[in-house]
């Protein structure tokens, strides 16, 4: 730690079990997947879809959903402009403790403006880090629309709402594009695992030793 953790009498404290031990007997690397895009986007649906899939796999897997978060973790937060900065901030920690321990996890978030989500892959070793965009017609998700809140923010009744009174600011060079408009979510959750295959992180008994 820096001399402001010495400062404080705080320090960091290794894990007798390595992440690598982890990993090789998960039978994957940990990793963070997280997912931007708009609400309605299918975010949570192909994250809870992925993560099912991940787990009848033998992964240790597990999502990290915005309105989870907004419960507990986060609950003090609003939606101004740094809380929201601030509420990913706290999410980028959490998810980096969580691939150091190497689980896979899925961050599904709205996550709307690049630095924020930049600072979470910071926070991270390289290649530890997949930012995945879902992709999806602000049109269709106002089709969507589950909660009702899309109407609620073109009322006016809704504040600072992503995508119609709050900016949203696209990936410019994401991981991984998925197109929520045009697949299921069992589709797009499969794209997901191939790029995750693709990528040496699910790892099979074989290569285990050999990869790590």
């Amino acid at each position: 730690m820096g001399n402001d953790g010495d400062e404080r009498n705080i320090r960091w404290h290794h894990s007798t079990v390595t992440r690598e031990q982890r990993e090789i007997q998960n039978g994957h690397k940990g990793m963070t997947i997280w997912f931007t895009g708009l609400s309605a986007s299918g975010k949570s649906t192909i994250a809870n879809c992925l993560e099912e899939k991940l787990f009848k796999m033998g992964c240790h897997a597990m999502v990290l959903d915005g309105d989870n978060i907004r419960h507990g973790l986060n609950k003090n937060l609003g939606f101004s402009k740094e809380d929201r900065e601030e509420n990913i901030r706290r999410i980028g920690e959490l998810a980096k403790l969580l691939t150091s321990k190497a689980i896979i996890n899925i961050a599904a978030f709205i996550s709307p403006f690049r630095a924020d989500r930049a600072a979470a892959r910071a926070l991270q070793d390289e290649g530890d880090f997949i930012e995945v965009f879902i992709k999806c017609p602000i049109e269709v998700c106002e089709e969507r629309d589950p909660k009702g809140i899309y109407k609620k923010a073109r009322a006016g009744i809704i504040k600072d709402f992503t995508g119609i009174s709050h900016p949203y600011e696209e990936p410019e060079n994401p991981d991984l594009v998925i197109d929520s408009s045009q697949n299921d979510a069992a589709k797009c959750a499969d794209e997901i695992i191939n790029y995750l295959r693709d990528a040496g992180i699910l790892l099979t008994k074989d290569a285990q030793e050999t990869k790590l």
